[in-house]
């Protein structure tokens, strides 16, 4: 009499996994276009993160929080693309970019470019807890297993982001919820015609 054979159960390990990764790429998107600033960087680290997930597959533990797991390699690829991004040549006054530029044609498209110029002002231990907490809406004890650091530290990090955020982009002064000064010279303008 043969032996009774084990049930195969990594094919649907990997089917799960894969489901759980690819349900995880918007938010994982979302994260490394904040982190980066550029929608092309950050799909590479996106899927830099993609492909080690899947190769360290046998090392995840399934049931546990795949999304911490996630933006962890995100995270640690991201630094890693930062010490090789030292190497390469920058464009420190901008005349590259200033040929490439267009001016956004509405408001909206306007807010989000201000607030992706002021997380990319922040410090970058402060615009990943904000990131982690306030736009992928982790607790601050999975920011903090995250980052490798404690939980008073991530809610510092958060406050001062916070913070330096509100002070960027002005947002103490009340002006930002009326009409912008363009808008304002354009109805005085038209008023006087």
């Amino acid at each position: 009499m043969g032996q009774a054979q084990q049930p195969d159960t990594s094919h649907a390990d990997d089917r799960q996994f894969k489901s759980d990764l690819v349900a995880s790429i918007q938010s994982l998107r979302a994260f490394a276009i904040s982190l980066v600033g550029r929608t092309d960087r950050a799909d590479d680290l996106v899927q830099e993160t993609l492909t080690k997930a899947w190769q360290h597959r046998r090392s995840y533990q399934m049931g546990t929080n795949m999304a911490a797991w996630l933006f962890t390699i995100l995270r640690n690829e991201f630094y890693t693309q930062i010490r090789k991004r030292k190497r390469e040549v920058e464009d420190a006054d901008g005349a590259i970019a200033a040929k490439v530029a267009s001016h956004p044609e509405q408001h909206g498209h306007m807010d989000l470019t201000d607030m992706q110029t002021a997380l990319q002002k922040l410090p970058v231990d402060q615009r990943e807890a904000v990131l982690l907490v306030s736009a992928s809406d982790m607790s601050y004890e999975e920011a903090a297993a995250i980052c490798g650091v404690a939980v008073g530290t991530i809610k510092s990090r958060v406050n001062r982001g916070r913070s330096k955020l509100a002070e960027l982009l002005k947002l103490g002064s009340g002006g930002e919820f009326g009409p912008d000064a363009d808008f304002q010279a354009a109805v005085a303008a038209s008023a006087a015609e």
